[in-house]
C-alpha cells in the first residue's frame, strides 16, 4: 500500500494541483447555515444549496478538500434552519386555525 503513493519515473498525476483547485466557502456556509437556525430560513436554504455544490465540486477534486468539514457543518445547519421554518410555519398555521376560528365563531 505504502508504494502506491509513492511517485513512480514517468507517471503523472491526473487532476488539478493545489493551485488550480477553487477554494473552499466552507466558513460562508457555516455562517449561512447558522443564520438561518437564528433568524433567516432564507439563509439556510443557501447555505444547504452552496453545501451540496461544493460538496460536488470537492469530490470531483476541483474545489480545495480543507473546507469539507466546515462545509458539512453549514449544511446540517441550513438543513436544520429550514427544519424548524417549516414546523414553526405549521405550528402557526394551527395556531390561526384553531384560535382563529374560535374568534369568529365568539366560542372564547
Amino acid at each position: 500500500m505504502a508504494d502506491y503513493f509513492e511517485e513512480r519515473p514517468g507517471t503523472v498525476e491526473a487532476g488539478p494541483t493545489p493551485q488550480q483547485m477553487a477554494p473552499h466557502r466552507g466558513t460562508l456556509v457555516l455562517v449561512l447555515g447558522i443564520l438561518g437556525i437564528l433568524c433567516c430560513f432564507i439563509c439556510g436554504i443557501v447555505a444547504w444549496v452552496f453545501a451540496n455544490t461544493d460538496l460536488r465540486e470537492m469530490d470531483a477534486g476541483r474545489m480545495d478538500p480543507s473546507g469539507r468539514g466546515l462545509t458539512q457543518a453549514g449544511k446540517i445547519c441550513g438543513i436544520i434552519g429550514v427544519v424548524l421554518a417549516i414546523l414553526g410555519l405549521g405550528f402557526w398555521m394551527l395556531w390561526m386555525l384553531l384560535f382563529g376560528a374560535a374568534a369568529v365563531t365568539g366560542s372564547m
